[in-house]
């Protein structure tokens, strides 16, 4: 599958990219800046020694893009999304974002649509949105000679949508678990405060979370 990455050029962007190469995909990686975002590509290309791994604007990769992920910081989603809904307009869109302030009295900050998720469908209302890949840390992601374990939970609107992405969790070796509508997301977003919490109290890096009874 040809995956596009907004924000590709961070840790979480770039380690996604990277584990989806391994398993095959196909990746652009978006950024503000094409020339950026072509030398991540090249960064990754090298570490995975995979050739589809190409780098453009956060325009033009919603537009190559099958599946679009979300990477960006949730204080760039207003400024960014606007100028990529016609690229992402009938596509499925993962929204990957936490919502995070650090150093102020609450970790966890969702906006007033609920969640950075629902905020992004606000914005890109054409797209069929799921909110996935919250806990999965940077760390994990980047460190590729290991399986990652930890589920994936999404939710979404969208039954197909939700299957789609659901795949691309299990060509990472992840077990998918469906959580319902998107107005889970926020539950699920602020989930990942809990996990950075965990890492910092016990000095970890990779903390993660698993559904039992299942």
């Amino acid at each position: 599958m040809n995956i596009a990455i907004l924000g590709g050029t961070g840790k979480e962007g770039a380690g996604l990219g990277a584990r989806w190469a391994l398993a095959g995909h196909a990746i652009v990686i978006g950024s503000r800046d094409a020339g950026r975002a072509k030398t991540k590509a090249a960064e990754l290309r090298e570490l995975t020694q995979r050739m589809p791994i190409m780098g453009e604007s956060n325009v033009e990769a919603a537009r190559l893009g099958e599946v679009v992920v979300i990477a960006l910081p949730a204080a760039g989603l207003a400024a960014t999304l606007p100028e990529v809904r016609d690229g992402c307009r009938g596509k499925v869109v993962v929204s990957t974002v936490v919502p995070l302030t650090f150093g102020g009295p609450r970790l966890f900050t969702p906006p007033p649509a609920g969640s950075a998720a629902e905020e992004a469908q606000a914005l890109l209302p054409e797209a069929r949105l799921v909110a996935a890949f919250h806990h999965i840390a940077a760390h994990e992601l980047v460190e590729t000679d290991h399986a990652i374990e930890c589920d994936l939970l999404l939710c979404g609107a969208d039954a197909s949508a939700k299957e789609a992405v659901a795949e691309l969790g299990r060509s990472l070796g992840l077990r998918a678990i469906d959580v319902g509508p998107l107005t889970n997301a926020g539950p699920l977003e602020g989930i990942t405060a809990v996990l950075a919490t965990i890492n910092r109290r016990y000095k970890l890096k990779n903390s993660g979370f698993k559904i039992t009874g299942l």
